[in-house]
């Protein structure tokens, strides 16, 4: 079985249930998105590649740790042999760091806005940060949104004047208001990913209320002309009602634009909780197209160095998890 559908058959269950020796060392907690305050995730990888599992004691597939992060899952029939692997912060080779804790808007699938509100000082993060340079190739800044847009930009612009000194190559994901990516840019930011979430504006209303989508496409096709193609992404999360035709067409929107869009399978939680993840076969089916139409546009996800395409814990990326490329 080729990893491509391996791993698709992996994000479709989406957890696994553990055994064997303890894993305390290699589980990771999240703090934003749609998996934060769960019991936490580990990061399993085989031949290189990496697929990120949430931890659940009623998940349907096994992962065994027979030791020193050497593991295993049990897929029915099939054992797929391979390594646990230990995160720098959020996820394997980066600092991927959530500055804000806590959300003013209240999107359907996220449980954020439910979670105690904290938010970490430029300080604070400077240490992470140094405990963990030794195991990173990149550094990757993410917040919820505490207080103002505005607010929450300027404390993210303060993190990353203090963390300049790393010398590591920087992403920035945050909800972007009017000249964001101009001002990321002036303070050495590598790459940007501001995310529509929906493959149509119609499903962004019902889910992102208070949030403008357009806001999100200005700032991403500003983003290209100022940090260029290969350099800017956005979130596309399938599961949440849309058609094919309706991830094919967003996918092409933005491929036209100089946009990798990251297909994100569904977490059901928060007010989702009721969806189902999309399948295997959709999932490997739409990696295909995606895989086409990026090829037809000249961008590569090989070439992002932060973020979510440089880890693909996550996702199906093209050239990154697809048969006979590394």
């Amino acid at each position: 079985m080729t990893w491509a559908r391996v791993k698709a058959r992996l994000l479709e269950a989406g957890a696994v249930r553990l055994t064997g020796a303890p894993v305390d060392r290699y589980i990771e907690r999240s703090s934003a998105g749609p998996s934060a305050g769960g019991a936490g995730s580990v990061f399993f990888s085989a031949g290189g590649r990496r697929v990120r599992l949430e931890i659940r004691p009623e998940a349907p597939l096994v992962l065994e740790h027979t030791g020193s992060g050497h593991a295993r899952i049990l897929m029915d029939d099939d054992v797929l042999e391979g390594e646990l692997e230990q995160v720098g912060l959020h996820c394997p080779r980066q600092a991927y760091i959530t500055v804000s804790a806590g959300c003013i808007f209240r999107c359907r699938y996220c449980p954020v806005p439910t979670q105690p509100e904290r938010v970490k000082s430029p300080e604070e993060i400077e240490r992470m940060i140094e405990n963990v340079i030794d195991r990173i190739d990149a550094i990757s800044i993410t917040s919820g949104v505490v207080g103002s847009v505005a607010e929450e930009e300027d404390r993210v612009c303060t993190v990353l004047e203090k963390i300049a000194r790393f010398k590591k190559p920087v992403g920035v994901s945050i909800y972007p208001r009017e000249g964001t990516p101009a001002r990321l840019k002036a303070l050495g930011v590598t790459e940007v990913k501001f995310n529509l979430e929906t493959a149509t504006a119609a499903l962004f209303g019902e889910m992102c209320p208070g949030l403008r989508r357009d806001a999100l496409w200005t700032a991403l096709r500003e983003s290209v002309a100022i940090f260029g193609r290969n350099r800017v992404f956005t979130n596309v999360i399938i599961g949440l009602g849309e058609t094919d035709a309706d991830i094919e067409a967003c996918i092409r929107e933005c491929a036209a634009e100089g946009i990798i869009p990251v297909i994100r399978p569904l977490n059901p939680v928060a007010g989702c909780s009721s969806y189902v993840r999309p399948s295997a076969e959709r999932l490997l089916a739409v990696c295909s197209l995606h895989g086409e139409i990026l090829r037809e546009a000249g961008l590569d996800p090989r070439l992002a160095l932060t973020m979510c395409t440089a880890c693909t814990g996550c996702d199906l990326v093209p050239g990154r998890d697809s048969d006979g490329e590394r």
